[in-house]
């Protein structure tokens, strides 16, 4: 029976050429050594050594899905930007992932979720890289690479370490709003469905009329929240450990598409300065009673990917990209994402990623940008240069109305990083404690802290932790330490 017997197709090597046998290299004889001739052969192993990029430092494990991205309410009076314009329809990309663990590392472990989306607009790709969480550990960029190394695993036996997670967190009070978020049931969804997603960061809105808001983004989840025990988790990770990446990809298969509703804050432009918490702190949250949840419109993702690799592992998503009505607020964290995640996109696939079919938009695109590894797409203009006399395409000065930027306010964002009144470490958390949580939450956060702690914590790192807890809300503390303690 011949190698190509069992398909209409013919197997071809990847210029196109027809293959002889996808069984048999070219030896000299039936049984003689290889020769090098055979070029398929040395392709196809070449080929093998070469089909692994580097995985993501942060977010490595993960999946996601095609959709659309529907505006359900009209939202033109605090932005212009095309994707939020009432009746619009937008096709979209979503990845979901973890944050600490590697490629091969359960879906279930206790973590921060990525939530990453892309919209293909009518004015080139927007991006919204946040996370399941509305606040994060660290408010300044120069710790975040800290802070992810104490979340991996050590340098010297390349095992994960909850001594040295808790010895950062300890050593970084900012962390405790995002650590009691983590401790407690949201730390683990269910599913990828089951969870909500949050922009995070503040971010810039301006409209048709040049007025400026400051903003906030959340996805809450249609499917209704819902949570994995530890103890539930822990067996999962054996039994399943993609169990988050099969569930969405199996829901959508069979037809029942998963759908987040997008809701904004809004805060005017000028209450920043004035505010009790300052709105640019990436581990505070602004409470619903100071500025409600605002409906935008309905995330729904419909369609796998046809190839996991192509679509999601080479899936570029960067806060830089940024739309005409939408820019970036003074929020220190979002302004150092601004450079690292375009920059890692560079180095892990290449200059000309944005080429790659997961991240070309749908619109045109006139870049002066040339050449490079892997570039298939020529640049559309006469010349490679700007300004030039021959018909290049030219800057969209003006074009788009007022630029979302705060340049010229910086007495206003100087005011705003000045001590707020509320502002502090250790209010939120306490909030969320005693008046987020209900009692069996409560107890839950306990038993997870405290097993987390009984598991290689050192004693002088114990100590900072238990006191740690009790800064947040003294009884949660005691609670912690007589359990950690054996009382």
């Amino acid at each position: 029976m011949s190698d190509s017997a069992h398909s209409t197709s013919y197997t071809t090597a990847n210029s196109g050429i027809p293959v002889e046998s996808d069984e048999h290299s070219l030896t000299v004889g039936h049984t003689g050594p290889i020769l090098l001739q055979d070029h398929y052969l040395i392709e196809k192993m070449a080929q093998f050594n070469r089909e692994r990029v580097p995985e993501r430092v942060v977010h490595a494990k993960g999946g996601g899905a095609y959709g659309t991205f529907t505006v359900t309410n009209d939202v033109s009076q605090y932005t212009k930007a095309d994707v939020f314009q009432p009746g619009r329809r937008t096709e979209m990309l979503a990845r979901f992932s973890t944050v600490a663990g590697e490629q091969g590392s359960p879906d279930t472990w206790r973590d921060p979720r990525g939530f990453a989306l892309k919209f293909y607009t009518a004015h080139g790709n927007y991006d919204l890289v946040g996370n399941n969480t509305p606040i994060f550990f660290v408010r300044d960029p120069i710790k975040f690479q800290d802070f992810i190394r104490s979340q991996k695993r050590r340098p010297d036996n390349g095992l994960r370490d909850n001594d040295m997670q808790w010895d950062f967190w300890t050593l970084s009070p900012e962390s405790a709003h995002m650590v009691t978020w983590l401790m407690g049931d949201r730390g683990i969804p269910k599913t990828w469905r089951h969870m909500n997603g949050y922009g995070s960061h503040t971010y810039m809105w301006v409209n048709g009329g040049g007025q400026k808001f400051w903003i906030k983004y959340h996805f809450k989840t249609d499917q209704g929240i819902d949570y994995l025990t530890q103890a539930d988790a822990d067996r999962l990770a054996g039994e399943d450990p993609d169990l988050h990446r099969r569930d969405l990809y199996d829901a959508i298969a069979n037809g029942d598409a998963p759908s987040w509703t997008l809701y904004v804050q809004v805060m005017p432009f000028e209450d920043a300065a004035g505010y009790r918490f300052n709105p640019f702190d990436l581990t505070k949250v602004w409470p619903h009673g100071d500025y409600p949840l605002i409906e935008v419109g309905r995330m729904t993702l419909d369609r796998n990917p046809d190839d996991f690799f192509v679509h999601i592992e080479q899936a570029a998503f960067e806060p830089s990209n940024l739309v005409p009505g939408v820019g970036p607020s003074p929020d220190k964290m979002l302004l150092g994402r601004l450079f690292s995640y375009p920059d890692t996109h560079r180095y892990r696939i290449g200059p000309n990623y944005t080429q790659l079919p997961p991240n070309r938009p749908h619109s045109p695109v006139n870049s002066y940008a040339k050449d490079g590894p892997m570039r298939y797409e020529p640049a559309n203009t006469a010349r490679p240069y700007a300004p030039n006399s021959y018909g290049g395409p030219a800057a969209a000065t003006g074009r788009f109305g007022e630029i979302a930027g705060w340049e010229a306010s910086g007495e206003m964002v100087r005011e705003a990083y000045k001590l707020h009144r509320e502002d502090d470490d250790w209010g939120q958390p306490g909030t969320m404690v005693r008046h987020v949580l209900d009692d069996e939450a409560r107890e839950r956060l306990v038993g997870n802290v405290s097993g987390h702690l009984r598991n290689g914590v050192s004693r002088p790192v114990l100590d900072r932790a238990l006191q740690y807890w009790r800064n947040i809300d003294k009884e949660i503390g005691d609670r912690i330490s007589r359990r950690v303690n054996g009382g």
